[in-house]
């Protein structure tokens, strides 16, 4: 999303923790004694991302043979970090501008590391049983009309969207603002919770509006249909205060700092090739968080399952 989206160490009720993805979790520190073979990734709050770095740290550990240290916390943190050295590596970031130009391009602390395979959207979603019934709440210009329908204890007199974590960095505020909508967002804390809403409101059949994303898991389970905003052109999301438009979509990317992508040998190579579909991360991602398997639990069953595809991001000899 996001130009936009991203996370707070949030410990998700699902039970996807994520912090042991192959090792134990540390304070994010460079730590000497463990040498060139100890590689330390970032992992963001949202499951999808969990699920690459559970995947590649299990490869890092037991393919290659390196130490694999994890962290949680917020994505521009994180690239903070990336900058500092205190972390390796970003798996999944889906767009900050802002701290690329400062990283990458002017103090070149970190670099690219190419595309993870994956194509993020984020938009507006309500459940299809009540898009069925009501079709014409699926343009935004319709909204108002239904607003009513997404009154809850939090919005007031307004219509609900409901939000995940307030650290994802979302447009919402903007374009409810800028498109006249009588609409209120409402932050449930944390992908984890803003779940359990969705969850609960599909089990009722009640009407809900709220800022969703592909990939997700969960989409696989509840059946919702964008609603459409004003179409995305180059640059509609230039001035924060401003916006009236849709997401884009957002080819996912992978950076690394500057110094361990220059001398991590195999492990900066491997993450280089570390490219995956949307279908195998949300495989990943369903066994954390809908089947409560570790993360490398659900890790090791997919390295088993798929060979071939792992295989071609291992250094060449």
């Amino acid at each position: 999303m996001r130009t936009l989206r991203i996370t707070t160490a949030v410990i998700s009720a699902l039970g996807v923790i994520g912090l042991s993805a192959c090792g134990a979790a540390d304070t994010g520190k460079k730590d000497e004694a463990g040498g060139d073979k100890t590689v330390r990734l970032t992992v963001p709050s949202w499951v999808g991302a969990q699920a690459n770095t559970a995947v590649a740290g299990y490869i890092l550990k037991k393919e290659l043979g390196y130490t694999v240290k994890t962290q949680q916390m917020g994505e521009v943190l994180a690239w903070d970090a990336l900058s500092k050295g205190d972390i390796d590596a970003i798996m999944e970031d889906w767009g900050h501008p802002k701290e690329e130009t400062q990283y990458v391009t002017t103090k070149k602390t970190v670099v690219k590391a190419g595309d993870l395979g994956v194509t993020g959207h984020i938009g507006w979603y309500v459940p299809k049983y009540y898009a069925d019934k009501n079709p014409d709440v699926l343009d935004a210009k319709n909204l108002n009309k239904y607003a009513k329908d997404f009154k809850t204890a939090e919005s007031g007199d307004k219509g609900e969207i409901l939000e995940g974590s307030p650290d994802y960095v979302t447009n919402d505020d903007a374009i409810i603002k800028n498109l006249k909508l009588d609409l209120k967002t409402n932050y449930s804390g944390s992908e984890a919770a803003q779940i359990t809403a969705i969850k609960k409101y599909a089990k009722e059949k009640k009407p809900f509006l709220t800022y969703w994303w592909t990939p997700q898991w969960l989409n696989a389970q509840v059946d919702m249909v964008e609603v459409k905003l004003p179409e995305y052109k180059e640059g509609c999301d230039a001035d924060p205060k401003k916006v009236a438009c849709a997401y884009p979509n957002t080819p996912l990317q992978k950076f690394l700092n500057a110094d361990f992508a220059k001398d991590g040998g195999e492990a900066a190579e491997f993450l280089k090739n570390f490219k995956w579909t949307t279908e195998q991360q949300n495989e990943v991602a369903l066994m954390i968080a809908g089947e409560k398997m570790s993360p490398e639990a659900a890790a090791e069953k997919w390295v088993n399952a798929n060979e071939s595809t792992w295989k071609a991001w291992l250094p060449k000899k």
